[in-house]
């Protein structure tokens, strides 16, 4: 299986908005920057973890984008459903298969045993993917050692 550009650069961008911003506004241009994506493909992920309810959007100066929810509340199985739209490692596993052009599941369904093997590995996988929080990247961040950069919009001199 190989996920998509989208659905690696979605998860690093919310794990960036976790880890740097917290609950706080973040432009687009300094995830950008952090994390080396161009932000013309950072608008047009962040469109569908917007449809996703994964993240909200504010106007203004101080606007940005902000996680939705708290970051223990955002697994990494919801950031890669709204990226990649399904999770199954084969199509042939999926409940609704519709591999052989409308006529239903492949030939050999109810006689094929390799279909049991992706569909476990699948329902492994999403289990995984979904026992593993926002929260839990920023925690293993900290464990790596990565610098948390401050937000230079609320910094103040005297």
């Amino acid at each position: 299986m190989k996920f998509s550009t989208k659905s690696r650069y979605g998860l690093r961008a919310l794990f960036d908005m976790a880890y740097h911003s917290g609950n706080l506004p973040t432009q687009i241009k300094d995830i950008s920057r952090r994390q080396d994506i161009s932000p013309r493909y950072l608008e047009q992920i962040f469109q569908d973890l917007k449809k996703a309810g994964l993240i909200k959007s504010r106007r203004g100066p101080q606007g940005g984008y902000m996680l939705a929810r708290k970051p223990e509340e955002i697994t990494v199985r919801q950031i890669l459903l709204a990226a990649e739209g399904d999770l199954t490692l084969v199509l042939c596993a999926r409940e609704d298969c519709e591999e052989n052009k409308g006529k239903g599941k492949c030939d050999f369904d109810s006689r094929c045993v390799t279909q049991q093997v992706w569909a476990e590995a699948t329902r492994q996988l999403s289990a995984y993917f979904d026992s593993v929080s926002l929260k839990d990247l920023c925690e293993q961040g900290k464990t790596m050692g990565l610098e948390k950069e401050l937000d230079h919009r609320f910094m103040y001199y005297i």
